[in-house]
């Protein structure tokens, strides 16, 4: 289905204008001019290959009388017809009365609303949003729609992306939560999901490759639905010699790509090893939450235990977000507490937090810790919002991002992932910087020029030209 998107709002906020930038057409009138639009007019746009319909519609005031009347109820046409409505407000005008009654009609049609602050170039973005508040909607975006700018970041919070595209059609064939489990052969794979499915759904055997396909197995539990994938044991490359084996582990690694969570089994006997470690990158390389069972637990003396405990903290460390279980798949002792890991991974993979949520966090966590300098300039992040789920992304707007260490992005994902509780799942972070209005300008001044500009900035005193204007004034 196409996305149908609906701009709403007082007369004169910029919805023309944004139709037109969205569609990449003349097709509305503008002009500083309230009441130019009076009837409903649709355009088609894209973004990054995903197709949408805009709805440009006349001006709400409230109180609608006459032609203003046929005008609201073409207006009202538009939002029951729509998917997603933008709501646009002038950040130069501040809240109007007008505002809260569109935003009251909103609240009752109960459709997917979004408030867009309009004509904010040149102003301070929390002095342009702070009236708007009141209003009580989740998203917030800042744009200038007459110079083109914020519609990017509007666009792709608004629209699925690639993956959550791939994600709705893996929705549709294997419905509810999608469990994969995975490990090296041989470490009670397939009993464990017998013993999670409660009967003998695939076939076990003491013996290394027993299974050689994914089985996706549907099932209920508890009014819940949830999708088991049992998977081929993955040994080392330099082991794999049949071809079948190699097909099985592509198999193996597609299981990984269409589940939410991952259970990584381990045998508790031979403790954790390097190939277990490559397992839990393919997994992480996916973006999906893991959940660690190490199996086998039961028979082993105490001090074999505390011995493989220690192993597991020791070298899982940058694992300290992902629940470990020591579990015997066998006797089932260990199993049941599982779901409730899975469940939490799950709610934290596809979570949805609101881009006022996400700014603030990140600006709390610039308030306390500031990025560092570069080049004598202050690196600034603006605002975030979230691009995607499963795993979640982050995307951070400032200025110098590139120049971003990397132990100030980890303490960003350790900052956001701690306010916003996510357990098991990786954060992924996109950092973006503004552009420059003076890149790719030439620098016509000679070396020589250049330098006795530099002294003369250092010292103090003003280039030439300043220096003649103030004579003459």
């Amino acid at each position: 289905m196409i996305p149908v998107i609906a701009l709403v709002g007082r007369p004169n906020v910029g919805k023309s204008t944004l139709f037109n930038q969205m569609t990449r057409s003349r097709d509305a009138l503008v002009a500083d001019f309230p009441g130019l639009t009076r009837d409903r007019k649709y355009g088609e746009g894209t973004y990054e290959d995903q197709r949408f319909i805009v709805i440009d519609t006349g001006g709400l005031t409230g109180d609608e009388e006459g032609l203003d009347a046929e005008m609201a109820r073409q207006s009202l046409q538009a939002v029951e017809e729509a998917d997603i409505v933008l709501f646009l407000v002038d950040g130069r005008s501040g809240l109007t009365s007008g505002d809260e009654l569109i935003a009251n009609q909103l609240r009752k049609s109960g459709k997917q609303a979004h408030l867009v602050v309009n004509k904010t170039d040149g102003q301070d973005p929390d002095i342009a949003t702070a009236d708007f508040y009141s209003l009580g909607f989740e998203s917030t975006f800042l744009i200038a729609a007459s110079h083109n700018r914020g519609i990017r970041s509007l666009l792709e919070c608004l629209l699925p992306s690639e993956d959550e595209r791939e994600e709705q059609d893996r929705a549709e064939r294997y419905p509810g939560i999608r469990i994969g489990v995975v490990g090296r052969p041989n470490v009670g794979k397939s009993t464990l999901v017998n013993r999670m499915l409660g009967e003998d759904r695939v076939v076990v055997f003491d013996m290394p490759g027993t299974t050689r396909d994914s089985v996706y197995v549907p099932y209920e539990r508890q009014g819940s639905q949830y999708t088991l994938i049992d998977t081929a044991g993955v040994r080392r490359r330099k082991n794999v010699r049949e071809v079948v084996e190699k097909f099985s582990i592509i198999k193996t690694l597609q299981a990984i790509d269409d589940a939410h969570v991952v259970i990584l089994v381990i045998d508790a006997r031979e403790g954790l090893v390097d190939q277990d470690l490559h397992l839990i990158g393919f997994v992480l390389d996916a973006g999906r939450s893991l959940v660690i069972a190490v199996n086998k637990w039961d028979g082993m003396d105490p001090e074999e235990r505390a011995r493989v405990k220690e192993q597991v903290r020791r070298r899982l460390d940058f694992l300290d977000y992902a629940d470990k279980h020591y579990i015997s798949a066998l006797h089932g002792s260990g199993v049941g507490v599982m779901y409730e890991s899975v469940q939490a991974c799950y709610e934290s993979a596809m979570a949805k937090w609101p881009t006022n949520r996400l700014t603030a966090i990140l600006q709390d966590a610039v308030a306390q810790h500031q990025p560092p300098m570069v080049q004598g300039r202050r690196i600034k992040l603006r605002y975030a919002h979230q691009g995607g789920s499963n795993p979640p992304v982050i995307v951070v707007h400032g200025n110098q991002t590139d120049a971003l260490p990397g132990s100030y992005k980890r303490y960003l994902e350790n900052t956001f992932r701690k306010v916003l509780n996510v357990t098991g799942s990786p954060i992924r972070f996109e950092f973006r910087s503004s552009e420059n209005p003076f890149a790719g300008k030439v620098d016509r001044l000679t070396p020589r020029q250049r330098v006795k500009k530099d002294n003369d900035l250092k010292a103090g005193r003003r280039p030439k030209k300043q220096r003649m204007k103030s004579k003459k004034r």
